[in-house]
């Protein structure tokens, strides 16, 4: 099974940016990152994981409302890292963040979280008023 390692994660002021890396290495024989949809989850304290941007096959994109708060989810295939860039962002968006990814067809965007087969251990991200 694919491993991910997140990493990026940090504490600053709202308003602020962070940016969250995702490095996946491990594919079983004859699978790239190409073959594989992942998304960046997060999960803050008494609340359920839930999807902050999601990454298909063929480059399609899907993102939680996040009002005012600007995502960007993109992806190097040569390095193997998926990011999460993230701007204008508040205090509600404190969380662990986790990177996510499964096997999928090709133009498939996986949206459900019990879909997916491979977890980071997540980075904490914590933002301050």
């Amino acid at each position: 099974q694919v491993q991910l390692v997140d990493s990026g994660g940090g504490s600053l002021q709202a308003g602020g940016s962070l940016r969250l890396f995702c490095v996946a290495s491990n594919y079983p024989h004859g699978l790239y990152m190409e073959n594989y949809c992942m998304g960046w989850f997060r999960q803050s304290p008494r609340k359920e994981r839930e999807g902050v941007a999601l990454w298909g096959r063929g480059g399609r994109t899907s993102y939680a409302d996040s009002g005012n708060v600007r995502f960007i989810i993109s992806q190097d295939k040569p390095r193997n890292t998926l990011y999460l860039q993230m701007h204008s962002l508040k205090p509600e968006n404190t969380a662990m963040y986790f990177c996510a990814a499964v096997q999928c067809r090709r133009w498939q965007l996986i949206q459900s979280r019990a879909d997916f087969t491979s977890w980071g251990k997540g980075t904490q991200v914590t933002i301050s008023s």
